[in-house]
């Protein structure tokens, strides 16, 4: 893995067509031929990962400015913000098809779905997510969310092989009843699989992907219940942020983790 200079990195929402499609081409990259997912709206042939929700989120763009706009491989991060306000217009959030949201819709809290996440292979680790997260962080305290949401996955379909790490979010950090949001019976397994006592945190941590240990670290919660998706070859667990109680933690994962060179 190559770490850039963050000095060649920049950081905006997406304005134009052409960074809408690096993306999109990021996206297929990572989603598409690195774990085998798909999608009615993939483009293939373009090598795009396309949705219905695209036209309507704000892409969170980091930009390599080493790399040529052109061959739409200049977005090397990404993350797709859905805020609540936006949501009702359009109808609803894309968790929704995987979990019920009443719950956090009960709460009248600013809310903030993040999807698509992704960071292309070169630039995974150091500045890349230090830079996005800073930026979203920028970005909810502009649009003041209190409630930061979103799905997280483990690659493949077999829970057993993903029993520990599963059992382990269900038994340490369920969300609270009140804004706890469930899976969908069309793709719900359960992630209580192993007993609380004969749980290994090592074992657990050491198949837990990087991105949802970074959010249980900023103190991330989760639904109740894993979701199948199949389509994108995928074992996805709810993961939500109170804002309100993750500023402490935020600040102490950032002086424990960044250290700039």
């Amino acid at each position: 893995m190559t770490r850039a200079d963050p000095a060649f990195f920049q950081i905006r929402l997406a304005t134009d067509p052409q960074d809408l499609r690096a993306a999109q081409r990021l996206r297929y990259r990572v989603f598409v031929e690195e774990l085998g997912g798909t999608g009615p709206l993939v483009d293939h042939d373009a090598r795009l990962e396309c949705d219905e929700f695209d036209p309507v989120v704000d892409h969170l763009c980091l930009i390599d400015t080493r790399r040529d706009p052109a061959a739409l491989d200049h977005v090397v991060g990404v993350y797709r913000l859905l805020r609540s306000d936006v949501a009702a217009r359009f109808g609803r959030f894309y968790c929704d098809g995987e979990y019920d949201l009443a719950p956090l819709r009960d709460s009248g809290r600013p809310l903030l779905e993040l999807g698509r996440s992704c960071v292309d292979a070169d630039h995974r680790g150091g500045a890349a997510m230090f830079l996005m997260w800073n930026a979203l962080a920028d970005y909810v305290l502009d649009h003041g969310i209190q409630i930061l949401f979103g799905v997280a996955s483990f690659h493949g379909t077999d829970a057993s092989l993903l029993a520990p790490s599963l059992s382990w979010l269900h038994h340490h950090h369920l969300a609270p009843e009140t804004l706890r949001p469930r899976a969908r019976d069309t793709g719900f397994q359960t992630m209580d699989l192993i007993p609380p006592e004969r749980l290994d945190r090592r074992e657990a941590m050491v198949a837990m992907p990087a991105l949802i240990k970074a959010y249980l670290r900023l103190g991330g919660q989760v639904g109740l219940g894993a979701f199948t998706d199949r389509a994108f070859n995928t074992t996805d667990v709810f993961l939500l942020m109170d804002t309100a109680a993750m500023s402490a933690k935020h600040k102490q994962f950032y002086e424990s983790r960044w250290q700039p060179t």
